[in-house]
């Protein structure tokens, strides 16, 4: 989720959308009112385009109906239609559960529902922001270092930070061999 919520951070102005707070881990939908884990909303408005909802067991047919019973409650409370949900898992994805999200499109009136392994999402989304990296780092970074040790233990916050030096050091050499490189052209 953190992951996810950095990235949105760091490019909102670029993508023009925002990231909602984020609700506790361990919260019910139903207890917050949200559609999923993230929400992201279009900036300076309530439209709600795309929700997001991570869980760490292998997504089935009813947790998509689930998510279309809770999709149908919004839009009847708030009028507005989301474009996006996307469940991320951390198990393989069944390939009927892939087929029925897939052909949802058009029965949901134009609601594209996506079910993603993590691997999968984080190399689509993370390349979207390359040119972004230092941000997202820094945006990442915040959230990882804000959550309680219950959340995110302290081990892996350490390991996180051995992980941001090294990623300075590599965007560093980057910045000298590019350097370099003008220097030889010039």
């Amino acid at each position: 989720m953190l992951i996810v919520a950095a990235a949105y951070h760091s490019a909102s102005e670029h993508l023009g959308e925002r990231c909602l707070p984020l609700e506790s881990h361990n919260a019910a939908d139903k207890q917050t009112g949200s559609l999923g884990n993230i929400e992201i909303m279009i900036i300076n408005t309530n439209n709600l385009v795309t929700s997001y909802e991570m869980k760490l067991k292998r997504i089935t047919i009813n947790d998509i109906n689930n998510a279309i019973q809770k999709i149908t409650r919004r839009v009847e409370k708030t009028g507005y239609k989301i474009d996006n949900y996307i469940f991320i898992t951390t198990e393989t994805i069944d390939k009927d559960v892939e087929d029925y999200a897939v052909n949802l499109y058009e029965k949901t009136g134009g609601i594209e529902i996506v079910v993603l392994d993590c691997l999968g999402f984080l190399r689509h989304f993370l390349h979207l922001f390359h040119r972004l990296r230092m941000q997202f780092v820094e945006e990442y970074q915040k959230l990882v270092l804000a959550e309680p040790d219950s959340a995110v233990s302290y081990p892996l916050k350490e390991a996180f930070l051995a992980l941001r030096q090294a990623v300075e050091s590599v965007e560093v050499e980057t910045n000298l061999d590019i350097e370099t490189e003008l220097d030889t052209l010039l």
